[in-house]
């Protein structure tokens, strides 16, 4: 199956692209396990574990979802975590995420999980790993979906302690395939961050970081030449340098973007605003992701039908193009990613031929 020609996308309407991109085939390369948790399933486990909550109902905790910047969205999460106690915890955590993920057609999903989160208040690897572990292989046996664990370390703690959670995370990595960089980006540039990057690579991880979000663009460029990443988390401030946006056009280094945490994070005013059409214009591999989607109002299809109906501008070569690009971005095995290449592929050019 070949990728479906310029001009055969030319033809497809676009009242059609929405359906298009909700029910083909992608990657979600840009999701914090923890940020799937829903206000209801927070309630559930606060109940099971006897955790009172500071909110009256269900209600009132989505209410307080009102942020100015990321550390006040980071506040929230960190404190939502504390719900997360035991192994069933964590599994019904994940389960509900993967199952929400395949109904959007998610084929491959690299979701991160943040230890330190969890080790801070006494739960460690043996509680969280298995659970994981579970509910990553139960979605490839019922749902055909393909995970592999990125475990993210949090930049506004010191290296120290990054390099004390990958230690203990060595038992388990036949089970992760990445380490990740997240949290605030002001005041803790990557360079903070180089023995553990260079323990990761040493230990034959891939090395992803956030960069770009809130930080400026020399913090995109650290986390390439500092840091060693393969991938860029966000990175919609790299707009502001030309050098910089040259540079990952040409290197074809993906930018993991998340538009309505952008909006929900003050990065952008709203949608109609969003730079991603631009760095797709530049010959950037942009993808489409959804970040902490329990916090910030939608899923990866939300995201990307959101960001569509706001943006006139895009249609049906750069839905495509963000589809495939997810795909192509992933850490998943050549022969998966030739698949599930192929089926977008043949979904795209039916709808060419169609039209």
């Amino acid at each position: 199956m070949f990728a479906p020609s310029p001009s055969q996308l030319a033809t497809i309407p676009r009242n059609r692209v929405a359906g298009l991109l909700a029910g083909s085939p992608k990657a979600e390369l840009h999701v914090h396990i923890e940020g799937t948790l829903e206000p209801e399933l927070i309630f559930a486990l606060a109940q099971r574990n006897g955790v009172t909550l500071p909110y009256a109902d269900v209600e009132a905790l989505r209410n307080a979802y009102a942020f100015t910047d990321l550390q006040s969205f980071l506040d929230l999460y960190y404190a939502g975590c504390d719900v997360l106690r035991t192994e069933q915890d964590f599994f019904d955590l994940a389960w509900a995420y993967f199952e929400r993920a395949a109904r959007d057609h998610v084929v491959r999903v690299e979701p991160f999980f943040d230890p330190q989160s969890h080790t801070a208040r006494g739960i460690g690897f043996a509680v969280f790993m298995p659970a994981f572990i579970q509910a990553a292989q139960r979605a490839q046996d019922e749902l055909g979906l393909s995970v592999g664990w990125i475990l993210s370390v949090l930049r506004h703690l010191p290296e120290d302690e990054a390099l004390q959670t990958l230690r203990a995370a060595e038992p388990w990595l036949d089970h992760i395939i990445g380490l990740g960089l997240d949290s605030s980006e002001r005041g803790n540039p990557p360079g903070k961050f180089v023995r553990v990057f260079a323990r990761a690579r040493q230990l034959g991880l891939h090395r992803v970081a956030h960069a770009g979000e809130e930080g400026p663009p020399e913090f995109v460029r650290g986390a390439l030449d500092v840091l060693g990443v393969e991938r860029i988390d966000h990175g919609v401030r790299a707009s502001e340098d030309a050098a910089l946006m040259e540079r990952l056009a040409r290197q074809q280094t993906p930018l993991t973007v998340c538009p309505l945490s952008n909006v929900r994070l003050c990065v952008v005013p709203d949608l109609a605003q969003h730079n991603l059409p631009q760095l797709l214009a530049a010959g950037i591999k942009v993808t489409v992701n959804s970040d902490d989607p329990a916090y910030f109002g939608g899923y990866v299809n939300d995201n990307l039908l959101q960001l569509f109906a706001a943006q006139p501008s895009l249609g049906a070569s750069q839905a495509y193009a963000l589809l495939r690009n997810s795909l192509e971005a992933s850490f998943a095995a050549d022969a998966d990613k030739a698949l599930w290449i192929a089926q977008l592929d043949a979904r795209w050019q039916d709808a060419g031929r169609v039209a």
